[in-house]
């Protein structure tokens, strides 16, 4: 009866070990789990950007910093003075007297110096330190939907690296209980396996509350009715980075990096607001200029001269200066703020520039590790892990190992490309970050392809 049994369970465990070593020996999900996705994460992106209603309102904001300051860097408004003059009290009456009259003048002031051409040119700065933020807006949405992507094929390949391990339990727990009922097993033996199921479970069903828990996060972007409408989304944890490659492959010394920060959005929104303070640095030296003004009237007269005749009309011009005498409590005060503001910029200029370049480093240091970490667990630790159960699998055929051993050498394999498979996943999400810090995404024409 022994014998029987021991044929029974030998075919059996030799036709699943067979479809469960092409499994096992992979990382990548089996055929039908590579399904080209409905949306590509490009397309996600795009979405994602189109949708979002924080850089549509810098976008505006930029537009309507722009038309404002085109605004103010325009001349005063002309003034226009309509009256009489010399009008005698007793009658009121313009040809009483030759001194009477109605007159029409204009006025026009003119801005001091250049301040004018420099207010519009501070515009534009300003409205570009706008324009620069909704970029780096669109970077931060890029980098953000990119790291939810691989997270969410992260978890993708989790759940069916766990399906994987819930058959190899449920083919012990199926040996056991034959084993059990014909006394060949402790009872023990079948409750902890059954507990392991239990736990496996469990995780199964925390992973579906993180891939949830993902596509909720992503609906901030997509809307909550387009993903109640899409399929299933296959994302990837893998992705092809090979313009960051080619880059950093340029860019080795420390400077050529630091380069590579100055074209942040984030940078380039500082330097705009640098120029920015400059410029108001060269409005309030203008301030010590005079003011000029113009002023021309016209008088008509009704009353007739000395000499009985029509007294002629009269035309007054005049020229205006303002000149800035006093200058110690509002021009010197104005321009040593101005002044302030530019060290401001620059101090916030070099605080984020030695930011940026030590999170740089530690991207790169992370880098170069997790993928020294990730060549041990390809070349050895699962060479040796597989090594390992083909060995149990032999040992069982000439009945020295057990199928709880091959079970045990299977889920430990499938535990090793988990972990492997999380190392793949911080390696892209690290690659991610560096792009993001090194202007990979400000391109129009980059490339995030699944692998």
């Amino acid at each position: 009866m022994k014998t029987k049994y021991h044929q029974i369970a030998l075919s059996l465990v030799l036709a699943l070990s067979a479809v469960s070593s092409v499994n096992a020996r992979g990382i990548e999900p089996p055929p039908a789990m590579t399904t080209q996705s409905p949306t590509s994460l490009e397309q996600i992106i795009a979405i994602a950007l189109s949708n979002d209603a924080s850089r549509a309102q810098l976008i505006a904001q930029s537009n309507a910093t722009l038309s404002s300051g085109q605004a103010k860097a325009t001349l005063m408004d002309p003034t226009i003075k309509l009256g009489v003059g010399g009008m005698p009290v007793d009658s009121f009456r313009l040809d009483q007297d030759p001194m009477s009259n109605i007159s029409l003048g204009v006025m026009q002031k003119f801005d001091r110096g250049d301040t004018i051409e420099l207010q519009q040119t501070q515009a534009e700065q300003q409205a570009e330190v706008v324009l620069q933020q909704a970029d780096s807006r669109a970077q931060d949405i890029t980098t953000t939907v990119t790291a939810l992507w691989l997270e969410l094929g992260y978890n993708q390949k989790v759940n069916a690296l766990l399906n994987k391990q819930k058959q190899w339990l449920e083919q012990l727990i199926a040996s056991l209980d034959s084993n059990y009922s014909l006394g060949l097993s402790e009872s023990q033996d079948v409750i902890s396996a059954q507990l392991k199921l239990s736990q496996l479970e469990q995780k199964l069903v925390s992973n579906q509350q993180m891939q949830a828990k993902i596509s909720a996060q992503l609906s901030e972007w997509l809307g909550s009715n387009w993903l109640e409408q899409t399929n299933q989304i296959l994302a990837s944890n893998q992705l092809h980075w090979d313009n960051l490659e080619s880059l950093l492959t340029q860019a080795k010394d420390a400077q050529a990096r630091y380069q590579l920060l100055l074209k942040h959005p984030t940078i380039k929104a500082i330097d705009s607001s640098l120029a920015s303070a400059e410029t108001q640095v060269s409005i309030a030296e203008e301030a010590y200029a005079p003011q000029f003004g113009v002023e021309v009237m016209y008088a008509h007269r009704q009353a007739n001269n000395m000499r009985g005749e029509p007294a002629p009309d009269m035309v007054s011009a005049y020229l205006t200066m303002d000149i800035p005498l006093f200058t110690g409590s509002k021009q010197d005060k104005a321009l040593e703020a101005a002044q302030y503001q530019v060290g401001a910029a620059k101090s916030q200029r070099d605080a984020w520039l030695y930011r940026m370049e030590a999170q740089l480093s530690a991207l790169l240091s992370d880098r170069q590790h997790i993928q020294q970490r990730i060549t041990l667990y390809t070349n050895h630790l699962l060479k040796q892990a597989r090594a390992q159960r083909d060995a149990i699998e032999r040992g069982y055929q000439t009945n020295r190992a057990g199928f709880s051993d091959i079970v045990t050498s299977s889920i430990t394999e499938i535990s090793l490309e988990l972990e492997r498979e999380r190392l793949i996943t911080d390696l892209n999400l690290t690659n991610n970050q560096i792009a993001s810090l090194v202007g990979i995404y400000q391109s129009a024409d980059y490339s995030l392809s699944r692998r």
